[in-house]
């Protein structure tokens, strides 16, 4: 069984990662300052993360025995990426603590469970069912109304498994192009805009917010985020407190983030759960004293947390691989303005729709910083 651990764990030890993408990479940059060794663990070598860990074990996830080879050699195990086997989890959990645990990650990598453990503890989410067949599919349609988005329950993020369903017509090729996977239906939601909350807590019970995110998508994937986000501070407030409920509910001990969408009359609805860093908050890293990778360490390490204070405004854009399309992105062109940072993620192949990696401008105030950040962008055509 694992061992108990100590409630803080002190710089010098050893953090094992799961998944080892661009998440990991800061992730590990972050626990280095704080002079941590990381070891990673993904069926990939060379990765992002791997460039800058101590050690890379790649292989399968469901080779138990290599993760039980990878659990020994570290003092605490946390993710980058959610779509690990509930048995990797609890193989690695017999030798050192998991955190967020296996069970958090078991809950928000299945879409219906997460809509159902939200909806019974009293969180708002948009109306949904689950679906089997296509007769369930047609009922649900008549029940929440069309439009209406019909997803995979499993392994879904950045709009993969998902489709806009618009009329009946529709219904019979949707509930095809399930291929057989579980499903769930959701009522469409007239949403003015989506926000991000990052939320924190320790194994001691403390808790800590960043700034609302507001962001913006292209094809499903996130392409620009702002903070603050321009919503009234009522909603702001709001918000803070409906991830601080999930993440207090849930128990967790490491990060999550709580995505939601702001309806056109005010309200917020929990759109879907993260346990673990987040694209939108990669602004943190240079305008806010304490990055979420960085808070992520404090986190499952038992330190204090850090503040989350922004600095000033600012944006973040993401890099991605159709940008290399047209060959080589100019770097120096991007950087030509003093406020805007660059990070690229250590991947070799730019393909499209991949993140490569992200430009961060600060500014005065939003409009400045989102200005800047997407003019450098457009400077490296």
């Amino acid at each position: 069984m694992a061992q108990k651990a100590p409630l803080i764990l002190q710089p010098g030890s050893t953090i094992g990662v799961l998944g080892s993408g661009q998440l990991g990479r800061m992730f590990a940059l972050a626990a280095r300052e704080l002079g941590y060794r990381i070891v990673v663990y993904s069926p990939d070598n060379d990765s992002p993360t791997g460039q800058i860990a101590d050690d890379e074990f790649s292989y399968r996830y469901d080779d138990l025995d290599r993760i039980r080879d990878f659990a020994r050699k570290v003092q605490v195990i946390t993710f980058e990426f959610e779509n690990v086997p509930a048995a990797t989890t609890a193989a690695a959990a017999r030798f050192v603590p998991v955190r967020p645990a296996g069970e958090v990650l078991h809950l928000t990598q299945h879409r219906l469970r997460e809509k159902t453990f939200l909806e019974e503890n009293g969180f708002p989410v948009t109306p949904f069912r689950r679906i089997t067949t296509l007769q369930q599919l047609i009922d649900a349609a008549r029940e929440l109304g069309l439009p209406a988005v019909l997803k995979t329950a499993s392994f879904g993020y950045d709009g993969k498994g998902q489709q806009k369903v618009r009329s009946e017509s529709e219904l019979k090729e949707a509930f095809r192009n399930l291929r057989g996977a579980e499903g769930i239906y959701e009522a469409f939601v007239n949403f003015q805009k989506e926000i991000s909350v990052i939320v924190a807590r320790t194994l001691a019970g403390e808790i800590s917010t960043f700034p609302v995110f507001e962001n913006t998508h292209v094809n499903h994937i996130l392409d620009v985020t702002f903070a603050p986000a321009a919503i009234p501070l009522k909603i702001a407030k709001e918000a803070a407190r409906l991830a601080s409920g999930i993440v207090e509910k849930l128990e967790v001990v490491g990060l999550l983030t709580v995505e939601m969408f702001v309806t056109k009359s005010g309200k917020l609805l929990v759109n879907e759960l993260a346990p673990r860093t987040h694209n939108s908050g990669h602004l943190t890293i240079d305008a806010c004293v304490t990055s979420q990778f960085e808070q992520q360490v404090r986190a499952v390490c038992g330190l204090p947390l850090g503040s989350t204070e922004l600095r000033s405004p600012a944006a973040m854009a993401n890099l991605l691989g159709d940008l290399w399309q047209q060959g080589v992105p100019k770097w120096d062109a991007a950087l030509d303005d003093p406020a805007v940072k660059l990070h690229l993620y250590g991947k070799a192949e730019p393909r499209v729709g991949r993140k490569m990696g992200h430009l961060t401008a600060t500014g005065a105030t939003v409009s400045q910083a989102v200005k800047r950040v997407l003019r450098s962008r457009g400077r490296l055509h």
